[in-house]
């Protein structure tokens, strides 16, 4: 029919959308800058609170590492859409031609790069700091990458649900944090499994599970709950 304009090819609409989300992100630093602040300035904080007791530290160091990443990507989470609830883009989204599922996909990939990515390359040398092992240290890196990513997934829904509300953010705590958990769970026994010399290929495929359900289900409820927001 005349006048109708085809819709932009999957490809094309999702790198569109993920390089706007990056260029955005650079003009508004703080965004990402705040949670790897957090995650450094914490971790920093243990050796200090517990003492300087390498052997107490190497102990503790795969939960403390892997918790303080969490609340990072918690804390991230909180700005996802807020920018584009508060400008009107969100409603723009939601009248577009190009399908809502990609622009939440390429979305979550640019806050997973801005944030999950970032504190996966930052965490080895907090490690050092926690004295963890040096075998633990390619588990901490490859569990931290896929566990960040799904953690993305899990936030953006969250923050789609909350994305209307002036105070969300206690609220976004109380709907995600629960399904962070196994993430966490399966994040930290990779590690300890690594440092006590033991196989943690188990551990990291089943967070590639996770990751795997989020990439194809999470993009449908991140939709669904900015469908909800929008409507309110």
């Amino acid at each position: 029919m005349e006048g109708l304009q085809p819709a932009p090819a999957f490809g094309s609409a999702f790198l569109a959308t993920l390089k706007r989300d990056l260029l955005l992100a650079f003009r508004r630093r703080s965004d990402f800058i705040n949670p790897l602040a957090f995650f450094l300035m914490v971790c920093c904080l243990f050796p200090l609170g517990i003492g300087p007791d390498p052997k107490q530290l190497a102990v503790l160091a795969p939960g403390v590492l892997w918790v303080v990443a969490l609340l990072a990507c918690l804390l991230a989470s909180d700005t996802l859409f807020r920018s584009d609830f508060d400008d009107g883009s969100l409603e723009l989204m939601l009248i577009s031609p190009v399908s809502l599922y990609i622009q939440v996909l390429a979305k979550t990939v640019a806050h997973w790069i801005l944030t999950g990515l970032p504190l996966t390359l930052l965490s080895p040398l907090l490690a050092l700091l926690l004295h963890l092992p040096s075998n633990g240290m390619t588990a901490l890196v490859f569990a931290m990458a896929i566990g960040t990513a799904t953690l993305s997934f899990i936030g953006a829904i969250g923050a789609g649900l909350t994305v209307g509300l002036r105070k969300g953010g206690l609220l976004l705590s109380l709907i995600i944090l629960p399904l962070y958990i196994p993430v966490l769970i399966f994040g930290v026994a990779a590690v300890k499994a690594a440092v006590g010399g033991l196989d943690y290929a188990g551990q990291l495929a089943i967070l590639g599970a996770f990751l795997a359900l989020a990439v194809t289900l999470a993009p449908v409820a991140i939709a669904a709950s900015l469908k909800i927001s929008a409507d309110n």
